[in-house]
């Protein structure tokens, strides 16, 4: 998962006609490191459906700030810059629950897809 340090490159990434998933994370939060054995091939398993990058809270206050992440990890859904759909709660976060996340993710991202 590609780490973003700075919100130009976030803009960026967030900004892409496809597909991308933001995971806001912190280097002391145990649920954040709780996910991260498995992430990796969640992230292998949805690689032809969608883009997971990476941020830490710490680093970029201001953009978690506007972005109202108050609970960690956090997962939002974007496409060309605009929120789909988030998955936020106070309690941890199984596997399961990530990939049915990114399925819904998925499946509205398509819904709002331009029809060729």
């Amino acid at each position: 998962m590609e780490k973003i340090r700075d919100e130009a490159a976030f803009r960026a990434k967030v900004g892409d006609s496809g597909l991308t998933v933001a995971v806001f994370k912190a280097e002391w939060c145990g649920d954040c490191r709780f996910i991260d054995p498995f992430m990796p091939e969640v992230e292998a398993a949805y690689a032809d459906r969608l883009t997971l990058i990476e941020i830490d809270r710490d680093e970029l206050p201001d953009l978690c700030s506007e972005l109202n992440i108050l609970g960690i990890p956090s997962f939002i859904a974007f496409r060309e810059g605009k929120e789909l759909v988030r998955f936020v709660s106070k309690l941890r976060k199984t596997r399961d629950e990530i990939e049915q996340f990114l399925d819904r993710a998925v499946a509205v991202s398509q819904a709002v897809a331009p029809q060729a």
